[in-house]
């Protein structure tokens, strides 16, 4: 019998549950391979394997500390998919790095979680890198605010129970257009994000940017607000 995989469902085939659990696993966060075979309840050298198979595929590789994370394979299946959001955020992604300086990207929620469709990375120096097709939750960070801010209260469920924000704070995000996050999701990061919104005034995503605290500042949404806000209208408008 299979393993239940991050999803919750079992294929009844085996090997296959434990690799989309191992996926699912590096998909929300950096994992060593204790820490993955504590997620996953999988034998150590089980876990093991499958992830070292998975790097092979590049569907998991490894960052700069030796952990899992996702792989470039995941981002390149998912752009291959025909998304117009995604086609047309290219551009302005690429802008608004260039802009700003720092990385950028763009989130959609997915239930209690929010994925990262399209990203454009700094090319050199420190950076904070979120690979496209990595799952975060709902419940920290600038992306999550802007996504729950323009969210039917009621699809919220008990998301703001644990989070990091209040419904008052979401509220003034979306009176003010924008969002901002000071080592809120990760400790030493700060990032701004702005929401994209279709003519009928319906959230499509979350447009970001991120970096270190040390060059974005302790209130990064003054210095960049701006951009993200321009950006997203710009996306909105490519849309049609």
């Amino acid at each position: 019998m299979g393993q239940p995989s991050s999803t919750g469902q079992s294929s009844g085939i085996g090997v296959v549950d434990k690799s989309v659990a191992i996926l699912g696993t590096v998909a929300q966060a950096p994992r060593t391979l204790a820490e993955l075979v504590d997620a996953t309840g999988l034998p150590r050298a089980t876990a093991h394997r499958l992830a070292v198979a998975l790097e092979v595929h590049r569907l998991i590789a490894r960052d700069a500390e030796g952990r899992f994370v996702v792989g470039p394979r995941v981002g390149e299946l998912a752009t291959s998919l025909p998304d117009p959001l995604v086609a047309a955020a290219g551009p302005i992604l690429a802008w608004i790095r260039d802009e700003c300086g720092e990385s950028s990207q763009l989130f959609r929620r997915d239930g209690n979680e929010r994925v990262c469709i399209a990203a454009a990375e700094r090319a050199t120096g420190l950076r904070t890198t979120v690979p496209v097709g990595s799952r975060l939750p709902l419940s920290a960070g600038s992306g999550a605010q802007v996504l729950c801010a323009w969210a039917e209260p009621s699809s919220l469920g008990h998301v703001l129970e644990g989070a990091e924000f209040t419904a008052r704070s979401l509220a003034d995000v979306r009176r003010r257009g924008w969002a901002q996050s000071i080592g809120q999701r990760e400790a030493g990061v700060a990032s701004v994000s702005a929401p994209v919104l279709d003519a009928g005034g319906v959230l499509l995503g979350a447009l970001s940017l991120s970096g270190p605290i040390e060059r974005l500042g302790r209130n990064p949404g003054q210095r960049f607000a701006p951009v993200l806000v321009t950006g997203a209208r710009r996306l909105a408008a490519a849309l049609g």
